[in-house]
């Protein structure tokens, strides 16, 4: 990871960053390359760089704080939808002792989480696939838990997602979303492909989300604002960008590719964006409950 600073991104993340020069509206991509393009920087040591290691707003506490919410016990099964590099599943199997399954479309994260898992002796515990959160590969019902964190909203089919959700969770089982929310149309620093990797240019309502996850045969229990976790995030990496930009300009770092000024203007226009109200994180905790759509049995 190393070259001039302890804790840096080193060249191997020039792949992803390709991703700052890119300027196209949505639709960006078609959707495979688009799950392509998030699971390459997912994968990059310079997401962990900006973001940490659990790549969303209020970090392992917050992960934690939903295991609660969600009552998990050692003999739940749980599925993480979007897992990245395991953090998330790895401490919800050290503090709770449920069993968890990690899927995520970049196989550089599950290798790694996967590696994780087995450095922790985890292994039999926890394991990780690589899989589409659009066509979970699970039999309807296998799991009691799933957890989601600012995931969904780069997905290209929400509907479809929330419906296999629906169908892995057991009727009466638990699903834990985290995402960030958007109430208007976002300016154009937010609307290309970047915004789109950094869970920006596709994010919904709040009421949008819970009528995708309704729709799908969910009912909501908790709906809650964790904006403040939102805004400290977007703090943090504020500093982290301008740390690495100017490794980058004392040449002590290589990131080819990689377009700072955009990169500055996605993270200001995010914070503008918090400041105004017009973009905030939520916490949905919701049930399966016994409907057609769900595939629960009476």
């Amino acid at each position: 990871m190393r070259e001039g600073a302890e804790g840096t991104p080193s060249a191997s993340t020039a792949t992803a960053a390709d991703a700052g020069t890119a300027t196209s509206p949505s639709p960006l991509l078609e959707a495979p390359a688009l799950k392509q393009c998030c699971a390459q920087f997912y994968a990059s040591d310079l997401a962990t760089w900006l973001l940490g290691e659990s790549f969303h707003p209020g970090g392992l506490e917050l992960t934690a704080r939903l295991g609660q919410q969600l009552a998990l016990t050692p003999s739940d099964r749980v599925l993480d939808v979007a897992a990245g590099r395991g953090a998330s599943a790895l401490l919800l199997a050290e503090r709770f002792g449920c069993e968890v399954t990690g899927i995520d479309y970049g196989e550089a994260s599950v290798d790694a989480a996967n590696a994780e898992a087995a450095s922790r002796r985890l292994a039999e515990r926890v394991r990780f696939h690589r899989a589409d959160a659009e066509t979970l590969p699970f039999t309807d019902g296998e799991f009691d838990a799933l957890i989601c964190e600012c995931a969904f909203c780069t997905f290209p089919d929400k509907p479809r997602a929330a419906q296999e959700f629906a169908r892995v969770l057991r009727c009466g089982g638990r699903l834990g979303l985290t995402d960030l929310t958007s109430v208007r149309l976002q300016p154009p620093a937010l609307a290309g492909l970047m915004g789109w990797i950094a869970c920006v240019a596709d994010a919904r309502s709040v009421e949008e989300y819970v009528d995708l996850l309704q729709a799908a045969g969910f009912t909501m229990e908790t709906v809650q604002a964790q904006d403040a976790a939102l805004k400290e995030l977007i703090q943090t990496v504020t500093g982290r960008l301008l740390a690495t930009e100017i490794l980058a300009a004392r040449k002590q770092l290589r990131l080819p590719g990689i377009d700072f000024a955009k990169a500055r203007a996605l993270v200001k226009a995010g914070a503008d964006a918090v400041a105004h109200g017009d973009l905030g994180y939520v916490v949905v905790v919701a049930t399966n409950r016994n409907d057609p759509l769900s595939h629960c049995s009476s």
